[in-house]
């Protein structure tokens, strides 16, 4: 199914201060995340996100903290979002059936919320360059299993353009200046 603004959720699953720089092209990845965010931002596409143990791990990013509202992120223990109460809540009240998830690691985290979600019956749908792993390998293995369980791999420009749905308006001018030229 075509990935529309007005049934998605963007989820940055735990792009922390203390992770990220162990994670393969860190920078790169919480860059893309941004960018979704922002892109998210101009089509009122609701963005949340996780942090997995804030006490040990720190917080969200600041360069994507700042882009967030406070009550959209959402602590949590479990692997997955979907077994944290927290990250639950804010999934089900959006409303929203269509969720597009970026973050780290993908091994891990983004893996197991992507299953979860898909074992609820919602369109799941990882962005490649928005998620990393510390060892490229476990990324590779991780989208892999993503396709063979029904999770869609996409990249940030497919799900921009998709929402975006057609040129020529002003909102798909902001959303590609800098991008086309």
């Amino acid at each position: 199914m075509p990935m529309r603004a007005d049934a998605s959720l963007v989820w940055l699953v735990d792009v922390q201060e203390r992770l990220l720089p162990a994670i393969d092209n860190g920078d790169s990845v919480a860059a893309a995340c941004g960018w979704l965010a922002d892109v998210a931002a101009e089509l009122a596409v609701p963005v949340a996100a996780s942090e997995q143990y804030p006490k040990g791990l720190g917080h969200t990013v600041a360069s994507l903290r700042e882009r967030l509202d406070p009550s959209a992120i959402a602590e949590k223990t479990h692997f997955s979002c979907v077994d944290a109460e927290g990250c639950r809540h804010v999934i089900t009240e959006s409303g929203r059936h269509q969720i597009v998830l970026g973050g780290i690691e993908a091994h891990v985290c983004v893996l197991q919320t992507a299953l979860g979600l898909r074992a609820q019956g919602y369109e799941v749908y990882v962005v490649s360059e928005a998620t990393g792993s510390r060892c490229p390998e476990d990324k590779r293995l991780a989208m892999d299993r993503l396709r063979d369980n029904g999770v869609a791999a996409v990249s940030g420009e497919m799900v921009a353009f998709e929402w975006l749905h057609q040129a020529g308006t002003d909102v798909f001018k902001r959303v590609t200046k800098g991008y086309i030229s």
